[in-house]
């Protein structure tokens, strides 16, 4: 997730306060790089850019000294190129005579750029927000105004974005959205655009919205908006926002736990574009299909990802991907290792100690090293061969959600890609995310309000539900601080049963194909006055077993891989708010450990 801000002004006036405080205030959006740039009453367009902090990059770089009648900022979260001076937006055109930045997603990147250098134009780089701005400057050499060009442009682009450009010559800005978000903002004298309100809110409260499939026209005194389809003009008039600041960086959710829960469907289709049209997959896929055995390495969410994604390798590739934590595959698989070998490690941050010295162990062995990561830019993408991006932005709240969702469509698609076994129905991710979430939030927070003083639970999974139930297991520890085991259900009995009195609460999941399995589960829990509540397509049986059954929206072993552990973090959610605790910011953990 990257952030825009742009704003144009009736007359020519120091800007550099106002971009640098947009960016801070996109800042929770996630970065590695920032820049911004003005435009001169002359015409004189002054870019300053770097790697690093708002604060720090303004300072080295000036941008206080950044005056004119209209300026872009931006905030880079890099998934096209790794984070350097050329990838860091806003971006010039061949000429210098435009420029603009983009947030989101252009999938069809490398494409754009070799048509881009064919054409003879100038590329600095390999970020998609540059080829967002040579997508307008070849139609405006083609002879179009800026307005038009950035129509046309728009349907070059494949992918998900918001972008923002001008030119040297009119006091204008022009932006358009598809898929990433893009709202205006109306002042006495200026007019500006943002991925989000908290960049605007604090210059006018007076708001537009703009929808997918809109371009729109900025200029000091006034707002049009088309539609890009055809060109007609869209009426909409500004609304007044009376939303404090912490709100709308929240996306009106209460804790960045719960809007990222609610995130997911939306990353989910941003990187299943990435994977549809980019250059990312087919370079894995061919690294992968010559490791003779692979390895699923990973620690915390990660590592359940794996444990879930190794069933599809062996079911869609023919593979026996191994899941395994960093430190044992050092200590257990350590003197097994041979060249062939093949890892793929898996890392929200890319920083992971436990998975960095896995690394350092395996490669000099001769194993091949490949990543699967949401920081580009990170360490691991360095000590890759090739790497996958998730794709997710930046996650805020400690707890893993997004990412570990995009994990798991990841080693799916990777698995199917290898095995040559195209899975379409994997289209339909973002839909089924989103009926999981509408579905199950109010029963999880009832049963939440039901727990909220038990001292202990259990989340017993079978086949697919063992991956589910360790991430919904670590999910409750995390935020609510009980003690809450995740475990294959059919191991209950070998031991943990013991702890089961009057009321234990005992959660059950499993995919279609192994709730039949439940049964027997669950009533050993039951005839111990234990209380089961079962997680899992509608099923006649295990509805009559169980103390309470929370029917899951899935059709499908694909489909519940992907919504199974939905309901388990709405739970930790709502489990976490009643017990009066922050479960954004758990106590005694960190977003990324770099300690072993």
């Amino acid at each position: 997730m990257c952030g825009i801000f742009g704003i144009v002004c009736a007359s020519e006036r120091p800007l550099g306060e106002t971009l640098t405080a947009a960016a801070k205030r996109l800042a929770y959006r996630g970065y590695d790089s920032v820049g911004a740039a003005s435009v001169e009453a002359s015409g004189r367009i002054d870019l300053r850019k770097d790697v690093g902090r708002v604060q720090e990059v303004a300072d080295k770089l000036r941008f206080s000294e950044l005056t004119g009648l209209r300026g872009i900022a931006q905030l880079r979260w890099a998934t096209f190129g790794a984070p350097s001076i050329p990838n860091a937006q806003p971006h010039l055109d061949s000429e210098g005579a435009i420029v603009g930045a983009h947030n989101g997603n252009v999938v069809n990147n490398a494409e754009l750029r070799r048509q881009f250098v064919a054409e003879g134009m100038t590329v600095r780089g390999t970020n998609d927000g540059e080829s967002c701005v040579h997508a307008v400057e070849r139609h405006v050499k083609r002879g179009l105004a800026l307005p038009e060009a950035v129509r046309v442009a728009y349907n070059d682009l494949a992918g998900d974005f918001a972008f923002v450009v001008t030119d040297r010559e009119h006091n204008r800005l022009v932006a358009v959205k598809k898929g990433s978000g893009l709202v205006v903002g109306v002042g006495h004298d200026f007019t500006c655009c943002s991925s989000d309100l908290p960049s605007i809110l604090p210059l006018t409260r007076k708001v537009i919205p703009i929808e997918d499939g809109e371009m729109v026209v900025l200029e000091p005194n006034r707002v049009r908006i088309f539609h890009v389809a055809d060109g007609s003009k869209v009426i909409r008039p500004a609304k007044e926002v009376s939303e404090g600041m912490g709100s709308p960086e929240k996306g009106g959710y209460a804790h960045f736990m719960l809007k990222e829960i609610h995130e997911q469907p939306a990353v989910a289709r941003e990187l299943l574009h990435l994977l549809e049209a980019s250059e990312y997959l087919p370079r894995m896929v061919e690294k992968l299909r010559g490791s003779e055995r692979l390895f699923l390495v990973g620690s915390g969410s990660s590592y359940h990802a794996c444990v879930l994604g190794t069933t599809f390798w062996a079911r869609l590739a023919g593979v026996m991907a191994v899941p395994v934590l960093p430190q044992q595959f050092i200590e257990q698989y350590g003197p097994a290792l041979r060249p062939g070998d093949g890892a793929l490690y898996v890392s929200q941050s890319g920083e992971t100690k436990d998975v960095l010295n896995a690394i350092n162990f395996a490669t000099p062995r001769g194993v091949l090293p490949l990543g699967l990561v949401n920081v580009l830019g990170s360490t691991l993408t360095r000590k890759v061969q090739v790497y996958l991006p998730l794709a997710c932005g930046w996650e805020i709240s400690v707890p893993a959600t997004k990412t570990y969702t995009n994990q798991v469509i990841a080693l799916i698609a990777l698995a199917a890609a290898v095995g040559g076994q195209p899975v379409e129905e994997l289209d339909a991710a973002p839909m089924w995310l989103e009926k999981a979430i509408a579905r199950t939030d109010e029963p999880m927070a009832r049963l939440a309000q039901q727990f909220v003083g038990c001292d202990r639970l259990f989340i017993l999974g079978y086949g697919l539900g063992h991956g589910v139930a360790l991430e919904g297991a670590l999910k409750c520890k995390e935020v609510t601080g009980l003690p809450c085991e995740g475990m294959f259900s059919s191991e209950f009995k070998h031991g943990p049963l013991a702890m089961v009195e009057e009321d234990t609460p005992v959660f059950f999941t499993a995919p279609p194909s192994g709730a039949e399995m439940l049964t027997n589960h669950v009533t050993e829990v039951t005839a111990r006055a234990g209380h089961a509540t079962v997680l899992a397509a509608p099923h006649r049986q295990l509805q009559s077993e169980a103390s309470h059954f929370v029917p899951l929206p899935v059709g499908s072993d694909l489909e519940y891989a992907i919504v199974g552990t939905v309901p388990f973090q709405l739970l930790a959610y709502h489990l976490a708010v009643a017990k009066g605790m922050d479960p954004d910011y758990p106590r005694n953990l960190s977003k990324t450990l770099t300690v072993d």
